[in-house]
């Protein structure tokens, strides 16, 4: 049962959403009314980031969606206190029975132990080596992870068995690890992709609440280059009516700050995520909202959010083939690349199981 009441008596200064919707697999609702026995309270207290921890009992998972470049990925935190609006990953909160809104901002899950269960299961005989993906639902360099260091703990099994890995971030604490990923780089098995939406920081600020400016993002593609860790830019996600135009421009800065290859994805809007940002064009951009939704329906036959398989992460139609082939003439132009050579493989190298006779030949 969801008790959106519990969260009016806060500030939500710094928060990507304002509300707290339901859980779809509630059987029961409880909305808040105004009974008048309650003054208004003028100064709110800021609703504050609450953290529990959890043990998995698997780390890896697996997926097979055509339109993925990776078939596994781990993440280490579950929720993600940016507080990106847009977030595709915000109803992945219901099944620990949260909400999508503030409970994905605010209610957090550090996965502990998850480096010993990731070479546990990176060792495991019948596993095969693949490029795991890093930080494909939540942000693994998500303010937590300064003090769980799980991200860190994980980036140091990778480079014990010299397994490649492929990591996506806007969080600056990425940083911190450029000495793990630099020795990681120089073997082919890691790159990092930094997620640009705008260029606008009033924008960036009031989308993405918590993240790092984008100022001080195209400051992390260069130093990240700067240490040879292959950066790709990625303009995601471009949200039509509102930020696509800022394309060229996006590429661009990622290029001059030393980006090597780029990337974009539409904006996607499934179950809960809709509502959502409907909420904040209501809140932050009354005036495009009828707009940036027009474009939405327009790519995705009448509808706000399409999940088919190559069409959910671009959309179809007119626009969406305008947008492609703007991309395509831009990284043409500044020298980018789409695709990028594969991490190697070959030289992971697991313990060998105990028990097992040394092998002389």
């Amino acid at each position: 049962m969801t008790f959106d009441f519990q969260r009016r008596k806060y500030s939500l200064r710094g928060r990507g959403s304002a509300s707290n919707p339901a859980n779809r697999f509630d059987s029961q609702r409880v909305e808040a009314f105004d009974d008048g026995w309650h003054a208004p309270v003028e100064d709110k207290p800021v609703l504050k980031t609450e953290i529990s921890e959890e043990s998995p009992r698997s780390f890896i998972t697996y997926n097979r969606s055509p339109d993925l470049p990776f078939d596994r990925s781990i993440n280490p935190y579950r929720g993600c206190e940016h507080g990106c609006i847009y977030c595709f990953a915000r109803p992945s909160h219901a099944f620990l029975g949260l909400s999508a809104g503030l409970d994905f901002e605010t209610r957090l899950i550090a996965r502990k132990g998850a480096a010993v269960l990731l070479e546990k299961e990176l060792c495991h005989p019948k596993y095969k080596v693949e490029t795991i993906a890093l930080g494909t639902n939540t942000d693994p360099y998500q303010p937590i992870e300064k003090k769980y260091e799980i991200t860190r703990s994980c980036l140091k099994v990778f480079k014990k068995l010299k397994h490649p890995v492929a990591i996506v971030t806007r969080g600056s604490l990425v940083e911190r690890d450029i000495d793990i990923l630099s020795d990681l780089a120089r073997d082919d098995l890691t790159r990092v992709g930094i997620s640009v939406t705008t260029l606008d920081a009033d924008l960036a600020r009031k989308l993405e609440p918590r993240a790092p400016s984008p100022k001080r993002r195209l400051l992390m593609i260069k130093r990240l280059s700067e240490a040879g860790i292959p950066v790709r830019v990625m303009a995601s996600p471009l949200i039509p009516g509102l930020s696509d135009h800022e394309m060229e421009a996006i590429l661009a800065a990622g290029k001059d700050a030393g980006a090597e290859s780029a990337s974009w994805i539409m904006l996607r809007l499934p179950r809960e995520v809709s509502d959502l940002f409907q909420d904040w064009l209501d809140r932050h951009a009354p005036d495009r909202k009828n707009r940036v939704l027009g474009h939405l329906r327009d790519m995705h036959n009448g509808a706000l959010y399409s999940s088919e398989w190559f069409k959910r992460m671009r959309g179809q139609g007119a626009l969406a083939d305008m947008m492609e082939r703007r991309f395509q003439l831009s990284i043409k132009r500044l020298g980018l690349v789409q695709k990028v050579k594969k991490l190697r493989t070959n030289l992971f190298c697991p313990p060998a199981p105990k028990g097992r006779q040394l092998e002389f030949f």
